[in-house]
């Protein structure tokens, strides 16, 4: 799941990424707020951290900007400003979710799955499609009720046809969730995880649209094949 955090203090900032990795995030991170709208605007993350108190233009400014452009990206505001008018005014002006500092690390990263999840009609960590399951917290796969060991590579591009189950991805879609800054993509890297993810699971769970990308089906109730 890759997601934009916001935050100009550099310990609190870096505290925040290596937290929020370790539950399995990849996290861009940002400094000011101008870099925060343009980045929210691009369309590469499934959720934002974002901070009130930023520099260049004002967290509350940017979520304001934002939802007056109809960009819909789930936005977790994390601030200092823990009056209630102050939550109270965020949540009008547009964010899905408030947290005041200090914020539990684990905390944060349930309540951005849980934006993540609402986001594609959702409403708990374990997702099903057939026989298929993905538990978001545990990070863990079964398929008609064994266990599917992945990468983390595979993994996340599982969550990410799982949350769009039915709906063509292309190959640039996939590569933005599935890559941070700072990474560099082969060009046939989404290929070879599909490969290999078919090989573990079902060989007709993920299929090809010609042309177009790929796309994720119901699994059929039979036992897992070992990965070769």
């Amino acid at each position: 799941m890759r997601i934009l955090l916001a935050e100009d203090d550099p310990l609190l900032g870096d505290g925040l990424r290596a937290g929020l990795r370790q539950q399995g995030f990849l996290v861009d991170w940002v400094r000011d707020g101008l870099a925060a709208e343009r980045e929210i605007a691009c369309g590469n993350h499934q959720a934002a951290v974002l901070d009130l108190g930023l520099p260049l233009k004002d967290g509350m400014d940017v979520l304001k900007s934002v939802r007056h452009k109809k960009i819909t990206l789930p936005i977790l505001v994390l601030t200092a400003r823990d009056a209630v008018p102050d939550r109270i005014k965020g949540l009008n002006d547009g964010a899905d979710d408030y947290v005041v500092k200090p914020v539990d690390l684990f905390e944060l990263g349930a309540r951005l799955r849980s934006l993540v999840r609402r986001a594609h009609g959702h409403t708990q960590d374990l997702l099903t499609c057939g026989a298929l399951q993905v538990d978001l917290s545990a990070r863990s796969v079964m398929l008609s009720g064994q266990v599917v060991a992945l990468s983390m590579r595979e993994f996340d591009l599982l969550h990410v046809l799982m949350l769009n189950a039915q709906r063509v991805m292309s190959r640039e879609q996939l590569e933005q969730q599935l890559y941070s800054w700072g990474y560099e993509v082969e060009s046939n890297a989404v290929e070879v995880h599909i490969h290999h993810l078919r090989k573990k699971l079902q060989a007709d769970l993920i299929q090809t649209v010609r042309g177009v990308g790929y796309t994720l089906v119901a699994a059929k109730d039979i036992p897992c094949r070992p990965a070769a």
